[in-house]
């Protein structure tokens, strides 16, 4: 059995989202995302508050975005950063709430700005004309109709990057089926694979299920991930797995989900960049209150291998260096 290419011609990449502005859908999807905040089911909490009103629950967000940050970023993957950066925009609150958090002060909080339509195009106008590669929507699980609302004022202006839907993977199958011919890349985190650790330290006690069923989903949508001839992300998913303390089987579990159940030529960055932060202190969680070592690293990447996986983040913190422009 051959392996398939996974590079494709940049002179031959349109950003998906291009074909449905020509036909008027991205207008139709923008204004069908709105109707999902009216009783809201934007994400799996279901907490059927009116955000159309201004109306806000679980993830302190009402009618508008809130974006905290907004800039040309060199801390992604090596195929999303490339030499000029991902163009990220980093949404305030998430639908999750992990006790170890490293971002708690974005996560938790309305810190940024509120972002109506027309400011949220003209952010990713900005990074485009920085040059940054990508537009990169960080935490958007309880944003879609937000973003869909800005995304046809941005095509308007001019936008033409491929879309990077950055999530933690708490996302409701409506959502990422109305970002359907939308995204570019998903790149989902798949953090736990057992409900009572999901319960206990994302307070979701369902994101297992939920997890499992959108990263298919967005398989589906957007196939392998593929590569320009300059080594940049154009198009499918990239899966990342955070290595915590002690979470071998759990891992073990997701690898051969992604390997048998989504593809076996997913591409996955295995991370290691855990660290105790928020709420885990000695006295609180103190079971995970440890960076995850080498050896777990090593030993969550055989697990990979071993359930069939072979595409690989290798991450090089000067690689953006290497990049140039053909």
């Amino acid at each position: 059995m051959s392996t398939p290419s996974f590079q494709i011609n940049s002179k031959d990449f349109e950003p998906a989202y291009m074909k449905l502005f020509r036909t008027g859908e991205l207008y139709r999807r923008s204004r069908e995302g709105l109707r999902h905040l009216q009783n809201c089911k934007v994400c799996p909490r279901d907490c059927k508050v009116d955000r159309l009103n201004d109306e806000w629950a679980l993830c302190k967000t009402g009618r508008y975005a809130w974006v905290s940050s907004h800039f040309p970023h060199f801390g992604e993957e090596d195929c999303l950063r490339g030499w000029n950066g991902s163009g990220t925009i980093f949404f305030s609150m998430c639908n999750l709430k992990c006790v170890f958090c490293q971002n708690f002060e974005i996560s938790q909080d309305r810190d940024g700005e509120e972002a109506q339509p027309e400011t949220l195009a003209r952010m990713m106008l900005e990074l485009q004309e920085k040059g940054c590669h990508n537009i990169n929507f960080v935490t958007p699980e309880h944003v879609v109709p937000q973003i869909l609302e800005a995304l046809p004022l941005a095509v308007q202006m001019g936008l033409r990057l491929p879309l990077v839907y950055n999530t933690g993977a708490y996302d409701s199958l409506e959502s990422i089926q109305l970002m359907d011919g939308v995204v570019d890349i998903y790149m989902p985190d798949f953090k736990y694979w057992d409900e009572a650790l999901s319960a206990k330290y994302l307070k979701a006690k369902k994101y297992p299920q939920a997890a499992k069923a959108v990263i298919r989903e967005m398989q589906r949508q957007v196939g392998d991930l593929v590569f320009d001839e300059k080594g940049l992300a154009k198009r499918g998913v990239l899966v990342r797995h955070l290595v915590m303390p002690d979470n071998e089987e759990d891992s073990r579990k997701i690898m051969r989900y992604l390997a048998e159940e989504v593809s076996p030529h997913t591409y996955i960055n295995i991370m290691d960049q855990y660290r105790p932060a928020w709420k885990v202190t000695e006295t609180r969680y103190r079971e995970i209150n440890r960076r995850s070592t080498v050896e777990e690293l090593q030993n969550t990447i055989r697990l990979a291998q071993e359930a069939g996986l072979y595409r690989f983040d290798r991450r090089d913190p000067a690689a953006h260096l290497a990049f140039a422009p053909i």
